[in-house]
């Protein structure tokens, strides 16, 4: 009998096998290293008789038993070396009240690759032998999940709002014939790329193993945040009282490429880097010549939403660029195949382009329409420089990031 080798004990008292002693026997083998001891302390007689079979159909070696005193039983079981068992704690300090999910990711790190056979199950669970093969096909860490992904999260959630309580509704006042012209088809314009903004992401979630569940986490919340963009320029639009504007060739031929985007870091860096980080540009224009508050507000929290969307497709990308020298072949051949889908179209659709420059000028007398003209074509300006800026520091050269830039879609997103 080897009854000096047990790790650890328990006391079933009365309890029969199929009477709640599993309960406590079934934990404490899983708390063992294969082939590890467990001793059994028993006063009911059938245990001898049934816990040899159990141990044989759960693959664990029963090893036999000792009375110890009268209607006392010590029984012993090695681990199976084909069982489940708990992974150690790798905790050296006790847990703060609060965790953030930075902190979550400390303790439970992500694996570099991801067994798609582990299913949904969260990542440091102890995963028992003989699950299914799940469809997950992004199962690499450094192709999907930034190292910064634990606070893009906790930022995002933190920076929800309400579209109905956070916007000044109730300010809105009736704008001139042009002015709320112009503001229907901005606001037209907005959300149909706004639109493809809340599917493309949505394509590549139930791809995403959950060993890097933060980063389907965060895309989540972009779904949200697109959600309530798409909401609030539709109402801004309807609140003119004249209905919605036109939807430009240009804008769909291009909405339809991003959209056939297959590959999730493209995708990111089509969407979330050029899209919609030419997007600040515009909201912030927007913003600035905003004709109430309701509309200065919309777009200047909408700004604050996009910021945070580019600076996950920054971060996907920077780290892509650093695991992988080929990542920036991939990523022109991108956008070229972007340019060449628009290839005859003209430049920014011109419903756009007049309606913006009529925003910019406030009014419709030559001199203004001048000057809204000429802060429109600053903007073009500012997106270009501005996209150059980020695309270097996403870790792009001067000259790569000057090329990309001009090839980028003349429909802004």
């Amino acid at each position: 009998m080897i009854t000096d080798l047990a790790v650890i004990a328990v006391d079933g008292g009365e309890l029969s096998l199929g009477g709640g002693l599993l309960a406590l026997i079934r934990p404490a083998l899983s708390a063992l290293e294969p082939e590890g001891i467990l001793a059994v302390l028993s006063r009911s007689q059938g245990v001898r008789h049934d816990l040899p079979s159990w141990c044989r159909s759960e693959r664990h070696e029963y090893l036999g038993f000792e009375e110890l005193s009268e209607g006392i039983e010590r029984h012993l079981i090695a681990a199976g070396k084909f069982s489940t068992h708990l992974k150690p704690s790798t905790q050296e300090h006790p847990i703060a009240s609060r965790l953030t999910s930075a902190e979550m990711l400390r303790a439970a790190p992500m694996p570099l690759t991801a067994d798609p056979s582990t299913g949904f199950a969260p990542r440091g669970t102890s995963v028992e032998a003989g699950g299914s093969q799940y469809p997950f096909t992004l199962t690499n860490r450094d192709e999907v999940a930034p190292p910064e992904i634990g606070n893009l999260y906790d930022q995002a959630v933190g920076a929800q709002w309400d579209a109905n309580r956070d916007v000044p509704w109730d300010e809105i006042e009736p704008l001139a014939p042009a002015l709320s012209a112009a503001l229907v088809q901005i606001m037209t314009f907005l959300a149909e790329n706004e639109l493809s903004a809340l599917y493309l992401p949505s394509r590549f979630i139930s791809r995403i193993h959950p060993a890097f569940a933060e980063v389907a986490m965060f895309l989540a919340t972009q779904l949200n945040d697109e959600a309530r963009h798409i909401d609030v320029f539709l109402k801004r639009a309807r609140l003119c009282g004249r209905g919605l504007g036109i939807s430009a060739a240009t804008t769909s031929r291009s909405l339809l490429s991003l959209l056939q985007t297959d590959n999730f870091t493209e995708a990111s860096f089509l969407l979330s880097v050029l899209g919609e980080g030419t997007f600040l540009d515009l909201l912030g224009f927007i913003e600035q010549r905003a004709p109430d508050a309701a509309t200065r507000v919309l777009t200047r929290r909408a700004k604050a939403d996009e910021s945070r969307h580019v600076h996950f497709g920054l971060a996907h990308v920077r780290h892509g660029l650093l695991n992988d020298p080929k990542l920036y072949e991939r990523l022109e051949s991108a956008v070229r195949r972007r340019a060449a889908m628009l290839h005859g179209f003209g430049g920014v659709p011109p419903a756009l382009q007049d309606a913006l420059t009529i925003l910019a000028a406030g009014g419709t007398e030559p001199r203004q329409v001048a000057e809204g003209h000429e802060r429109f074509r600053n903007l073009l300006d500012t997106m270009h420089s501005s996209r150059i800026k980020r695309l270097e520091h996403a870790g792009f050269s001067s000259e790569q990031a000057e090329t990309i830039s001009r090839l980028h879609t003349p429909n802004f997103m």
